[in-house]
């Protein structure tokens, strides 16, 4: 059973993968699904549509027979400086994620889901490289995309509570091009496999569990956890990543309150927890290659994130019953210590805060449109000690907009 899911699920995901790279809390995406995007992200105690199983797999319980298909179109600005020159990092500016989610009601009691989703992306292309700018290395970037399929399974134990469990399939692709400054045997445990080795994957499987339940006639609370996800390495780069090429997913969990204040008007809330330091590569600072740890070495440096807890305020106004008006706004904490800006250059995703504006139109009793909007200012974080190189640190920004486009059909 677990190849014939493994088998289904790397054929789903192989439609998605040449389009998608994110990164806006981190590296992980703002929201799963249209509607949840549109009020900044609020999934715990807020399940919408058939995405709820990527926040929430409780939530399966609760939307009803149905089909939701999206495409979020992505732009972004990001880019670095080091002393008196500017590198942008747009060689690519605009990325298109579709997602997918399927849930079906088996009797009263017993709901299950198939959720399809970008659990987050990474991406830069510099054509004046930020680590040579003699040109010698040639233009310098990464492409990190990661995708998830959830199926879900969710169990009522009241009419308006429920427990949820949902298995994720995750696989990922890395590529580095422009690397070679970090390309030898005083810096790399594995030279020849830190950069330009073209396209590499790697794939794992996780958990997550999930509750939601009315504690009173207007309050909804929600709580859940995704395991963290032990993937397979990057064998071709594992000169570059710490334990010889890994790069695994890390845990989230968070919980959530939708309080229904009138008919017409629902406000909610979350709170996410994201463990990037949980992984070496992720976690470990650069400054372990001054203490003798080479790239790629059982401690080697990594980009040095720090967790980060994410808060989300969300609001949905039922208009009337063709048209549903949504908005929210997030703040996340930054992630990106001042010291480790430099490897950073790589993936710099500083930005903190999400505005998002949504609606959906229904078009007939069982088909509805939606769109979403997402405005992502510029945030900056400049360096201090953060180049083992030389004396000049590293300033790194990035900027987002993103729109989304929606396709609903209930059964």
């Amino acid at each position: 059973m677990k190849t014939q899911l493994r088998a289904a699920a790397t054929a789903t995901l192989i439609m998605f993968a040449p389009v998608a790279s994110f990164a806006t809390n981190g590296y992980f995406s703002h929201g799963y699904g249209i509607r949840s995007q549109a009020v900044a992200g609020v999934g715990y105690a807020l399940p919408q549509d058939g995405l709820a199983a990527a926040t929430n797999p409780a939530g399966t319980a609760f939307v009803g027979d149905r089909l939701d298909l999206d495409a979020t179109w992505l732009h972004t600005d990001r880019g670095a400086s080091i002393g008196n020159y500017d590198f942008s990092g747009n060689g690519t500016k605009d990325f298109f994620m579709p997602e997918l989610g399927y849930t079906q009601k088996l009797n009263d009691r017993l709901s299950v889901g198939l959720a399809v989703y970008g659990n987050g992306g990474m991406n830069t292309d510099y054509a004046t490289n930020p680590f040579d700018p003699t040109g010698a290395s040639g233009p310098a970037g990464i492409s990190f995309k990661q995708y998830c399929v959830t199926p879900s399974v969710a169990y009522k134990l009241t009419p308006s509570q429920s427990i949820g469990i949902g298995v994720t399939f995750a696989y990922q692709t890395f590529n580095a091009k422009g690397l070679g400054l970090f390309d030898n045997p005083f810096i790399s445990s594995a030279p020849g496999h830190v950069t330009n080795q073209g396209t590499d994957s790697a794939t794992g499987w996780g958990l997550k569990l999930g509750w939601t339940g009315k504690v009173t006639s207007d309050i909804t609370l929600g709580a859940a956890w995704s395991s963290k996800i032990k993937t397979s390495a990057f064998d071709k780069y594992r000169g570059l990543f710490a334990e010889g090429g890994n790069f695994d997913i890390p845990a989230t969990y968070g919980a959530g309150i939708a309080w229904q204040a009138t008919p017409a008007w629902t406000l909610a809330a979350d709170w996410q927890r994201i463990e990037y330091s949980s992984f070496k590569s992720g976690g470990n600072p650069m400054q372990n290659l001054l203490a003798g740890e080479l790239l790629g070495s059982p401690d080697g440096p990594g980009f040095g994130w720090k967790d980060v807890s994410v808060i989300k305020f969300g609001v949905v106004h039922k208009y009337n019953d063709n048209l549903t008006l949504r908005a929210g706004y997030s703040h996340c904490q930054h992630g990106i210590p001042s010291d480790q800006t430099f490897f950073n250059i790589l993936c710099p995703g500083v930005v903190q805060d999400h505005y998002t504006l949504g609606a959906s139109v229904k078009t007939s009793k069982s088909s509805e449109l939606s769109v979403s909007y997402v405005h992502v200012p510029k945030e900056s974080v400049y360096g201090k000690q953060s180049n083992p190189f030389s004396g000049y640190d590293a300033n790194i920004h990035m900027s987002e907009e993103l729109l989304a486009l929606g396709f609903t059909k209930t059964f």
